[in-house]
């Protein structure tokens, strides 16, 4: 696959004069359609919005690749006598590649396959149907939009996201989902939120603390489930499904269909994430590496643009405790010590959500910003 440089940088220079990506990015988001829209109306040009800046191109063709492979963890045997062995896999992952695949994880493979199908039908049905979901507004449970920094971003990303926000001590009201995908995501997020418990009690002890820490300091206390459509791009080369980013929370699960594209960076390269079927992709977020102190990391990763698609993933951020009762949060004392002293301050989720969906995407200053 080749990239045409010229091209892009022909599209990227025009006078001010002559782009207004603000009144561009507004006309976008007026149609409610999303991304998904411009492929229906049969683009083959993608909009100037959508197009990475002329470095970032370059750059690209002269980036290295990698046959190295995110490692795979097996929790069968979890319960029994293969825990210890299982911690100290998902201790060197953390620390090492802040991501990991998870299999045998317990999660059955049609409740898998169901929420896969459920938002591509979502995003594949009629768009007067998916605008009533349309919205920018963070305080809605249940919201469907582009790119939520489309407008202060310096590059679109190509991809529409169905964003469902609750406690996961409770369920929203059935009648907020919706009605095309209602039973397969309320089946799947019953599931993945007790994964998410198990995969918390491995983290602690990885810690070397008490199974239950992390789960007693609430942090798989409340969640996000951004559900993203990433449809096929007649320009892949020029744009990207999700910037380089980290995720604002303590950790994220990711289910994603088995088109690819989702990339870690380690040792200084972008290393693709093979898909494995029944799988489920797990990494520290920036809120488990400020509790421990640095020793788990929180990596950047991306996912690109590609012919083939639509691709369709849906990641579970355990956000701690945030909206209902506000909690602060930093290094855990058993943790530190004179010989290693905290890293960073304390912080409130709700001031670091905040701060960071008033970002672009790409901006990964958060962590900095909790140092001391």
């Amino acid at each position: 696959m080749t990239m045409d440089i010229s091209d892009a940088s022909r599209t990227t220079t025009q006078t001010v004069t002559d782009y207004d990506r603000a009144k561009e990015v507004q006309a976008f988001d007026d149609t409610k359609a999303g991304v998904k829209g411009l492929v229906d109306a049969g683009i083959v040009n993608i909009p100037r919005i959508f197009i990475r800046p002329p470095e970032e191109l370059v750059e690209e063709l002269t980036s290295h690749q990698t046959n190295s492979q995110v490692p795979v963890i097996d929790l069968d045997g979890v319960r029994g006598n293969k825990l210890e062995e299982i911690v100290d896999q998902v201790r060197a992952a953390a620390e090492t590649w802040g991501f990991f695949q998870v299999v045998n994880h317990g999660i059955p493979l049609n409740v898998l396959e169901e929420i896969i199908e459920g938002i591509r039908k979502f995003n594949e049905q009629d768009v007067e149907l998916k605008k009533e979901f349309y919205t920018r507004d963070r305080a809605r449970n249940v919201r469907f939009n582009s790119n939520f920094d489309l407008h202060y971003s310096r590059t679109a990303n190509w991809r529409d996201t169905l964003t469902i926000s609750a406690l996961a001590s409770t369920d929203l009201d059935p009648n907020e989902y919706p009605e095309v995908c209602r039973d397969a995501v309320r089946e799947y997020i019953k599931n993945v939120t007790k994964l998410g418990e198990t995969l918390f009690e491995l983290l602690s002890l990885a810690l070397g603390l008490k199974a239950e820490h992390l789960q007693e300091i609430g942090c798989p206390k409340e969640y996000t489930l951004p559900c993203h459509y990433y449809p096929s791009c007649p320009q892949p080369d020029l744009t990207l499904g999700a910037t380089g980013h980290s995720d604002p929370s303590f950790l994220t699960i990711l289910l994603q269909d088995q088109i690819g594209g989702l990339q870690v960076f380690h040792d200084n390269q972008w290393v693709g994430v093979q898909p494995i079927v029944g799988g489920l992709v797990v990494n520290i977020g920036d809120f488990l590496e400020v509790v421990s102190n640095d020793k788990f990391k929180s990596v950047n990763h991306r996912v690109v643009a590609g012919h083939v698609g639509p691709r369709v993933s849906v990641a579970c951020f355990f956000m701690g405790h945030n909206a209902e009762i506000p909690k602060s949060y930093g290094p855990i004392k058993e943790l530190t010590s004179e010989e290693n002293p905290p890293i960073y301050r304390d912080f409130l989720p709700s001031e670091c959500f905040s701060k960071r969906f008033s970002m672009a995407v790409d901006d990964n200053s958060l962590l900095h910003q909790l140092k001391l």
